[in-house]
């Protein structure tokens, strides 16, 4: 899931991006209701939590512009403390939910995951091909009964690779999916990544790269031949300078 965080107060914004992503979320961050269209149109997010009092441009705004456009993105409205009627009344149109300041994480954290669910159809929740299996909902991974500790990135790239079922997955593709718009050195942290991923699932390789194409989930019956000088089996990947990316 992608979610897009569009709140003025910089210590909130990054106080829910880091929740979110200890859920294994990716989040990019905005701060001014002007940026958020644009972020918007070129990020594919699944859910949009909007500041409603944001400067430059309003949340209401935003909403209307979202709609126009047809955007399928969900939004959360966050909305300040009222009182009286205005307590009941629901944020301007386009909002599929609300949640009035101040709030506990974990409730942000439900409704987030909710939106996501309506904006993406219902998958598997275990998935499983050449004996390496992962549990989504309890974020475990295994290969032939063996337990794998991956980091959120490596078991974000292996779900994608998975949910592939042999297909190829070009690199832009795991970007778009796993990663946040910010990461530095993005192509490289695919390459980092994969090569950290290939190491702890070890031997034989089920991780292949197709040349000029992308890389897909064998059938575990290969060899280490189609791994590319940027992804020793060791997974030390390219060099110093791309483990920045992680």
């Amino acid at each position: 899931m992608r979610v897009l965080v569009v709140e003025a107060e910089e210590l909130l914004a990054d106080m829910i991006a880091a929740g979110l992503r200890r859920a294994a979320i990716a989040v990019d961050i905005v701060h001014d209701g002007r940026a958020a269209p644009t972020a918007l149109r070129l990020g594919a997010y699944d859910v949009l939590v909007l500041d409603r009092d944001l400067p430059g441009l309003p949340g209401d705004e935003i909403c209307r512009q979202m709609a126009e456009q047809g955007l399928s993105t969900r939004v959360l409205m966050l909305t300040a403390p009222r009182t009286g009627r205005a307590r009941v009344e629901a944020p301007g149109p386009g909002a599929d939910d609300h949640l009035t300041k101040p709030f506990v994480h974990e409730e942000l954290l439900a409704r987030v995951l909710a939106l996501g669910r309506r904006t993406r159809p219902a998958l598997p929740q275990i998935i499983e091909r050449a004996g390496v299996t992962v549990d989504t909902a309890r974020r475990l991974a295994v290969r032939d009964g063996r337990p794998l500790a991956l980091s959120h990135t490596e078991f974000g790239v292996l779900e994608v690779l998975l949910r592939a079922q042999g297909a190829v997955v070009s690199g832009d593709e795991l970007i778009e999916e796993v990663w946040e718009e910010h990461t530095s050195y993005r192509i490289n942290a695919v390459r980092v990544a994969l090569g950290k991923l290939r190491a702890k699932l070890g031997d034989p390789p089920v991780i292949e790269t197709v040349p000029d194409a992308g890389y897909r989930l064998g059938d575990g019956a290969g060899t280490g031949g189609d791994r590319p000088p940027d992804c020793p089996r060791d997974g030390s990947g390219p060099g110093p300078r791309d483990s920045m990316a992680q």
